[in-house]
């Protein structure tokens, strides 16, 4: 059956959860007639038979359930205005709450610019206007105009500036001053406006990887809106050690309330943005080598407003035996992940994990009226898991999707996949590495596919799987660590998404097959351009690809990338304008993230990713450890079908 087929024989449902709702208020509910059909269609889930034992897979469930209306984000118009040479470039969103069939004028000024209503579309090229034009959308519904939206944000350089305070520098124990680099971030809605905040971790310049020993400066977490004002400061403490791998951050409404909470490890000393200490200030458990191997281990929920600290519980798992997780001196026992996930396929969950060498545990957590409840935890030492093969599976990141289209969330932890439940749903054995993709990469096929590398020389250099169970549809060679990996449509000469790594030496199709020349960089990827085709995101550049080289689209000006030789983005994705993925960098002296945004004119019409929940959660999700691009949960790429229209429902 072709995916997005559906079934209305059956009318089985699964358990919903009501949002709260404001007082005197309903929740805005997605419209139009697909909206109203979509939620009452059953999609059936097929048994494959003989899948046991195929590609290495250990388990596989047959489900079936209602399409479910998912929380998503009570988001405003998010109109830019990029000027270049020629005139401003304004677009905005297509918010999953509008009518099918919406259109929208564009005014300066409150004139309107445009002589008919913009229909295939969510952005307009007002040729000759200077950078300071003020913007604003509105939208026609039903032929009648509403009302005006927010005013645009001005990329009057072809970039948006965002202010930012580095925190003060200082010196650890053993006599080594640092100084602070902006570092990863992510966005949500802190103070329920309707516009995005960012949530930036500054990162001392003395940040270990866990191999590394010696001491680090604390790691911060800021609270910034968009004008640069700032909401809050958390300083995690002396406590919690700074690198890639210790601090996952997730920035997300996870009680429905409309202003996103953040989640993240704290330990005694954490301050948080009010000034309050969390467990004891003066505890220092750092070791002479500068690791933190003894001491309380927290997760707290903060209020995205105010930065203090609602609920704190014990981190689960706590490290216990720290030579149980692979080795004694503190490497593999402090590799953390984090994610969230609509486990119930309605309202987000926390995820959190512990290890991917050898152990891994990964818990769920629901954040319900100001207290924490731990759903489920998976753990690879458990009787009901031990010799089936989940152990030494993780990677240094981790994706969230519904791969088994039950309408609820799975967490693809590496070469392993556990299911909405809890319970493992399928591993191929195949181990540990540092990238995977999970999205719709073969749209011909039914369902997702999952595209991996690996660290492993004796295993696979990379493959391709069936995301809903795991069996492989293709490998490449073994022989080496393949530590970088890509998968995405970038060359329209070829159906579907294209897959490249660093150890191989060719661009794959989804079959595998050679399509030719494999690009210069294997990093992230970005929609920039008018077409659908993605682009090649690597340091402080966005490339389009060519089967004879690669052609520059953008060389950000005065920025840096972050987290070395991995060269990331503060933050990838659609945050500002139409469906398109603006890009946030660093600037080099640290004092703002400067955001671009596309200046290309386009003719596709899709909905916010915002409110596509697997892009969303994508994006809330790739800060954790060695950053991922965000892939939707549909195809976009040469050659797709209509884009479908999200069923969700906002505060």
């Amino acid at each position: 059956m072709p995916r997005g087929d559906w079934v209305e024989a059956l009318s089985l449902s699964p358990q919903e959860h009501p949002m709260p709702q404001h007082p005197h208020t309903e929740p805005h509910r997605r419209r139009g007639r697909r909206g109203r059909r979509a939620r009452g269609r059953v999609l059936i889930t097929a048994v494959v038979a003989g899948a046991l034992a195929a590609g290495g897979l250990i388990a596989l469930s047959s489900t079936s359930s209602a399409a479910t209306t998912r929380q998503a984000e009570a988001l405003d118009r998010g109109v830019v205005s990029v000027h270049t040479d020629a005139g401003n470039l304004v677009s905005w969103r297509w918010l999953g709450t509008d009518d099918d069939d919406v259109a929208f004028n564009v005014y300066r000024g409150g004139t309107k610019v445009n002589s008919s209503p913009v229909t295939g579309s969510t952005n307009y090229f007002h040729a000759g206007a200077p950078n300071s034009a003020d913007y604003t959308v509105r939208a026609v519904v039903g032929g009648t105009e509403q009302g005006d939206s927010v005013h645009a944000v001005q990329f009057r350089a072809g970039y948006k500036d965002v202010p930012i305070t580095p925190p003060a520098g200082g010196t650890t124990p053993d006599g080594v001053a640092y100084t602070y680099e902006a570092n990863d971030a992510s966005v949500g809605d802190l103070d329920g406006d309707g516009a995005l905040d960012f949530v930036l971790k500054w990162q001392p310049t003395n940040a270990k990887d866990n191999s590394q020993s010696g001491y680090t400066g604390n790691t911060i977490i800021d609270g910034v809106k968009l004008d640069g004002t700032r909401l809050w400061r958390i300083d995690l403490g002396r406590n919690i050690r700074s690198g890639a791998h210790y601090t996952q951050f997730q920035v997300y409404d996870y009680d429905g309330d409309g202003r996103a909470e953040v989640a993240t490890k704290t330990a005694d000393g954490t301050k948080d943005g009010a000034g309050k200490v969390i467990g004891s200030a003066s505890a220092d458990h750092r070791n002479s080598g500068g690791y933190v191997l003894a001491g309380p281990e927290y997760l707290t929920m903060f209020d995205g407003r105010s930065g203090a600290a609602l609920d704190s519980v014990d981190y689960v798992p706590g490290r216990g035996n720290v030579a149980s997780w692979g080795d004694s001196y503190g490497n593999r026992v402090d590799r953390f992940l984090a994610g969230t996930a609509y486990l119930d396929g309605s309202r987000p969950s926390l995820i959190t994990a512990r290890g991917y060498y050898t152990r891994s545990v990964i818990a769920a957590w629901d954040w319900r009226n100001g207290a924490f409840t731990r759903r489920w935890t998976f753990d690879t030492n458990s009787s009901s898991n031990t010799g089936k093969g989940y152990d030494g599976q993780g990677n240094h990141s981790l994706s969230v999707a519904d791969v088994d289209d039950d309408g609820k969330d799975e967490i693809v932890y590496g070469a392993m996949t556990v299911d909405d439940n809890g319970s493992g749903l399928w591993t191929t054995k195949l181990g540990h590495g540092d990238a995977g993709h999970v999205g719709d990469l073969d749209p011909s096929r039914t369902g997702l596919e999952y595209f991996k590398v690996s660290e492993d020389s004796s295993k696979p250099g990379s493959w391709m799987a069936d995301a809903r169970t795991g069996q492989r549809l293709w490998t490449t060679a073994s022989g080496s660590d393949n530590g970088r990996g890509v998968s995405a449509d970038i060359y329209a000469g070829s159906a579907g998404a294209e897959s490249w790594s660093a150890a191989d030496s060719t661009l794959r199709s989804p079959s595998g097959a050679s399509v030719g020349r494999e690009p210069s960089s294997v990093n992230f990827v970005n929609w920039w351009d008018g077409d659908t085709t993605r682009e090649l995101l690597d340091g402080t550049r966005i490339d389009k690809y060519g089967t004879g080289g690669e052609s520059r689209l953008l060389t950000g000006a005065s920025v840096a990338s972050g987290n070395g030789t991995k060269a990331t983005p503060a933050l990838s994705g659609d945050i500002l304008g139409d469906w398109r993925e603006e890009v946030v960098w660093r600037t080099s002296d640290n004092k703002a993230l400067r955001i671009y945004s596309t200046p290309h004119e386009t003719k596709t019409k899709i909905t916010t990713l915002l409110h596509d929940i697997q892009y969303r959660t994508a994006l809330a999700w790739q800060n954790t450890a060695y950053n991922q691009p965000p892939h939707p949960s549909f195809f976009i790429g040469s050659g797709m079908a209509k884009a479908p229209r999200p069923v969700v429902s906002t505060p």
